[in-house]
């Protein structure tokens, strides 16, 4: 079987499954001084930001889009971040206070993205598939990914890697990440400091400091190099040697089957 096509029981490590790798791999992304917002549906970054909070950065701060739930207390995590069990939290703000502060790019240092089309340089297509006056596939709309470009970093995660999902080119720029590279990125002058993770069920990939272009970091454990590379559909960098994304440990296995004690990550 390929590794795009793995179930839970084939995942990385003993009976953990790609989605408790990928909320993983995102809270290892978190600084204790950081301030993030995730959108609608985000049950990893969910269950990222509290594992973070619980281990290593116990002064995050993160606020569920949707509900506008502030440190949402999470047992269990939710499908959705409009589910109203997220205003059991340390306070709410209202939808427009977030909208203002997330333009304001002086308060979130962290947002959680993702989209139909995801490209080479990090920008995020969730509008549509195609033309945009006759799409193949239409989604939601820009909603807050425009302000991609005004956070200290974007964390990208999508539980669909292949190449349908990853194109050189966007078809739609909803979300600006790098922009073409480095010459319209400078030139843009946009205060954000971009994107800086990309997490799958196949990988972890960063961004080649020159180029912009995605870059390879580590592959989880099961996927070999060839089968990420094979499942991007562009010209992905990679480096003479991709070490393996390390296990979750067992105290972060442990807090993320606590969080996620309805099993919403054991499906992945």
């Amino acid at each position: 079987m390929s590794a795009a096509g793995r179930g839970a029981s084939d995942a990385p490590g003993a009976g953990v499954t790609s989605g408790e790798l990928m909320a993983v791999e995102l809270a290892r992304q978190l600084r204790d001084d950081d301030v993030a917002v995730m959108g609608t549906a985000s049950a990893l970054p969910q269950v990222a930001c509290r594992l973070a909070k619980e281990t290593h950065a116990p002064d995050l701060w993160f606020v569920a889009g949707g509900t506008c739930g502030v440190n949402p207390h999470l047992a269990p995590a939710v499908a959705s971040c409009c589910d109203e069990d997220l205003l059991r939290a340390d306070t709410a703000v209202p939808l427009s206070d977030v909208v203002l502060l997330e333009g304001r790019g002086d308060v979130f240092t962290v947002f959680f993205s993702g989209g139909l089309q995801i490209d080479a340089h990090g920008n995020c297509n969730l509008v549509c598939v195609g033309d945009w006056g006759r799409p193949s596939l239409r989604g939601p709309g820009t909603v807050g990914l425009p302000f991609l470009a005004r956070v200290g970093r974007v964390l990208i995660y999508t539980m669909s890697h292949n190449p349908r999902t990853f194109v050189e080119r966007v078809d739609f720029l909803g979300g600006p990440g790098f922009l073409d590279g480095p010459a319209s990125w400078e030139a843009a002058g946009l205060p954000g400091g971009g994107p800086a993770a990309v997490v799958t069920p196949l990988c972890t990939m960063g961004f080649d400091p020159q180029t912009l272009r995605m870059r390879l970091e580590t592959v989880h454990r099961g996927v070999t190099v060839e089968q990420v590379v094979d499942a991007t559909g562009f010209e992905l960098v990679v480096p003479a040697a991709v070490p393996v994304t390390p296990d979750p440990t067992e105290e972060e296995l442990t807090m993320v089957r606590r969080i996620d004690s309805g099993g919403l990550l054991k499906g992945h």
